[in-house]
């Protein structure tokens, strides 16, 4: 009767162990799957901080084209005085 029972405890051990080998293979394989995914990620982001950094720049640039462009429009309205318009004489018919 004792031998069926620590053979049938050893049989258990041996199952589980293989079980749990079984899963640290899976946790592994997820793992180094999950670390690419990190390292694909952070590589995106990086590029991503560059591309708004080189949008913000162009924007900066073109407010500061804009407002040049504003001061030369506003500059040349206070120039140019204002003619009267002739009046209109009522015409006799």
């Amino acid at each position: 009767m004792r031998k069926n029972t620590l053979a049938g405890l050893v049989l258990a051990v041996v199952l589980s162990l293989s079980l749990t080998a079984c899963k640290d293979t899976k946790t592994l394989q997820e793992n180094e799957q999950l670390k690419a995914q990190v390292a694909e990620l952070q590589k995106e982001n990086g590029q991503l901080g560059n591309n708004l950094e080189t949008v913000t720049a162009a924007r900066d640039a073109l407010t500061k084209e804009n407002e040049a462009l504003k001061a030369q429009i506003n500059g040349r309205k206070a120039k140019r005085p204002r003619t009267k318009a002739a009046a209109r004489k009522p015409r006799r018919s």
